[in-house]
């Protein structure tokens, strides 16, 4: 099973990044992550050059990404109570017909955030967006990572147990739902 893991985080040492790394490491038997980078790159959405030059390259290779994943894990911070600006600009061009590659997808949404309550209400935001496209998103476990700063060393690697137990139960659980989904 094939699965793209997108950071909605841009900075260097991003706890929703490392989480990601985590999630990669800690796959199940039979999962392969890969995770996706390009974020920065993303130009903002413009309808007017949309319709004038269609995708710039790298929207249209996440698109591909994104078709040719099972599924898709999305590690979104919280700012201003919803998802950063970038993540959402990603979504509206990948989100342009034809083809709209979120349609009926499987996928796992978490975040990790420094404050206590881990992007539940980025979380929310981002599910609304999704189920818009008959995406399938993953009900449970949610995963809220509150506090992460305290929950990973120095170099990025995931220290706290109880975390990456969470994540476990997430990517199981994704795999799972990936497979009915494509049965």
């Amino acid at each position: 099973m094939n699965v793209l893991a997108i950071s909605g985080s841009l900075r260097r040492n991003s706890l929703n990044s490392a989480a990601l790394r985590a999630c990669r490491d800690l796959a199940p038997d039979g999962m392969a992550i890969e995770i996706w980078e390009g974020l920065r790159e993303i130009p903002p959405y413009d309808d007017d050059d949309f319709k004038a030059n269609g995708f710039p390259a790298v929207v249209a290779g996440l698109r591909e990404k994104i078709r040719a994943a099972d599924a898709v894990i999305i590690a979104t911070p919280e700012y201003n109570h919803s998802i950063p600006g970038v993540l959402k600009n990603a979504i509206d061009w990948v989100s342009r017909p034809p083809d709209v590659p979120f349609v009926r997808k499987s996928y796992a949404i978490f975040g990790a955030s420094m404050g206590g309550m881990g992007t539940i209400r980025a979380q929310y935001h981002l599910r609304d967006m999704l189920l818009y496209f008959d995406a399938v998103v993953l009900n449970k476990p949610e995963v809220f990572i509150g506090a992460a700063h305290t929950k990973f060393g120095a170099g990025g690697e995931l220290t706290d147990q109880p975390t990456r137990d969470i994540l476990i139960q997430m990517l199981t659980a994704l795999q799972a739902q990936t497979r009915a989904l494509t049965s």
